[in-house]
């Protein structure tokens, strides 16, 4: 017998596992498919792991100074245990995991593990939406349900012409799984993820080139954030090759690693490295889902949807999360979840533009925003004012020892409206929280200066860079 369901959810990540969540909250039943394991890509090849492994990079570059905290090190007593780092990650991960299928049983979800495909209209139902699924028994199963969200997440976009491997040439996601660590690489792509893999690799001691074909580093970012990260990265010894392509035809392996041209500026370098990460974006999950049976669209390899309630050519039929393209953030895909939600049970939805969702760099220096950059702002046609603090000029940043970086506010000249927050600096994805509700409530920067900040702390800088707009800051 079919399985009939209010809701069912192609996808156990970020998005996926709230939308059951939110579902079953509201006393829906709910059928949650999930290929692989719950959490997604976020959980095992993305978000949590990078992070645990860009904090063991932070915490081994830190004990690498501790004589300018007056603490001395035995010398020659610094080393990294690879597969300690590893398995603290996995362990991490492996937590999180169990943690998950612990709120599926307390929400009472039912988890099918298999290979979901929409099929359409057929005995089990008039409409398209049935989900055929094979299940990893090799046996199958049919899921019937009144509304269907799609949430399968997306993969790392290849660079055509390429051999990958997985170890010498490879993504973000078999980097992950490399049992040792390159003493050079090459990573193609100046993006969120090409930075990350940068930090954490030349803080442990990898030789880092990267190359990006836009101007600066994390081109869709205010140009002073993806600045000051550059600095930084330099600073430690990273190479970057800004308006640059990466011939891939004449990508040659060598008994050492690989040895690529580079075309930079209309100069051609010859390239050498142990191996290639490429990071230059992703592609949503859409092939082999039954979208054929349906209304449903994709293009670009994105699926469409109703920007305002995230349905799709089927009104029974939602997406969110990567699979639809525009900011592909885990956060961002559990807010979608939300608004489908709403929709189903006949709330107004309220969907935030992507430009409003806060996005995050964790690399070191860390690198937060949200809302206009200052480029567009003035290309939208507003004419703005900034102010721009550096974080030396608080007490806690230079206890803290971190104090590189800054806190930039854009703001709409002729109302006086927040329209952006860039920050660069310790702490920096903590401290964007503040700007986000800023957002959400339509703060002016005036009521958020107005704001007391408890001092010493890094948030003193969200304070004192709106006072700033007015000339009223207390330092700086």
């Amino acid at each position: 017998m079919p399985i009939e369901v209010d809701v069912a959810i192609l996808g156990g990540g970020p998005g996926g596992y709230t939308a059951a969540v939110k579902a079953a909250q509201t006393g829906r039943s709910v059928a949650l498919i999930e290929r692989d394991k719950l959490g997604g890509t976020c959980l095992h090849r993305g978000c949590i792991p990078s992070k645990a492994l860009l904090r063991s990079a932070e915490v081994y570059a830190t004990i690498g100074k501790a004589e300018s905290y007056g603490v001395q090190m035995p010398e020659g007593a610094l080393s990294v245990d690879w597969k300690a780092v590893l398995n603290r990650k996995d362990s991490i991960v492996e937590q999180l995991h169990s943690g998950l299928n612990a709120l599926m049983r307390q929400n009472k979800i039912q988890v099918v593990n298999g290979y979901g495909r929409i099929i359409g209209p057929s005995i089990f139902s008039p409409k398209s939406g049935a989900i055929a699924v094979e299940l990893a028994d090799g046996e199958s199963e049919t899921i019937v349900p009144k509304n269907v969200i799609i949430a399968t997440g997306s993969r790392p976009r290849r660079l055509p012409g390429l051999d990958y491997d997985g170890e010498t040439i490879a993504t973000s996601d078999e980097a992950l799984e490399w049992t040792s660590r390159p003493d050079s690489i090459l990573i193609v792509g100046g993006g969120v993820i090409g930075v990350e893999w940068a930090s954490m690799l030349s803080d442990f001691g990898t030789s880092v080139t990267i190359v990006e074909t836009a101007d600066r580093l994390l081109p869709t970012e205010d140009k002073d954030v993806g600045s000051e990260i550059a600095k930084a990265l330099r600073k430690r010894g990273v190479v970057i090759h800004t308006s640059a392509s990466l011939q891939a035809d004449q990508c040659v392996r060598t008994d050492n690693g690989l040895e690529v041209k580079v075309v930079v500026k209309g100069e051609e370098l010859l390239l050498h490295a142990e191996r290639m990460l490429v990071s230059i974006g992703r592609i949503g999950n859409v092939e082999g889902l039954g979208l054929e049976n349906t209304d449903v669209q994709a293009e670009n390899g994105f699926i469409k949807v109703n920007p305002h309630t995230l349905q799709t050519g089927e009104a029974h039929i939602y997406a969110i999360g990567d699979c639809i393209g525009g900011v592909q953030l885990a956060h961002a895909a559990m807010h979608e979840a939300s608004v489908a939600l709403d929709h189903i049970a006949g709330v107004k939805p309220s969907r935030a533009v992507d430009r409003d969702i806060p996005r995050c760099v964790y690399s070191r220096p860390e690198a937060a925003s949200v809302g206009w950059t200052e480029e567009g702002a003035k290309a939208e046609g507003y004419t703005i004012r900034t102010a721009k603090l550096p974080l030396r000029i608080l007490g806690k940043a230079l206890v803290y020892g971190e104090s590189e970086g800054f806190a930039k506010v854009v703001a709409d000249a002729a109302t006086g409206d927040l329209l952006g927050v860039h920050l660069a600096g310790a702490h920096a994805t903590e401290l964007i929280a503040e700007a986000s509700l800023a957002k959400l409530l339509d703060a002016v920067p005036w009521e958020i200066g107005r704001t007391i900040h408890p001092h010493p702390t890094l948030s003193e800088v969200m304070q004192e860079v709106m006072l700033a707009l007015d000339g009223n800051a207390n330092h700086g």
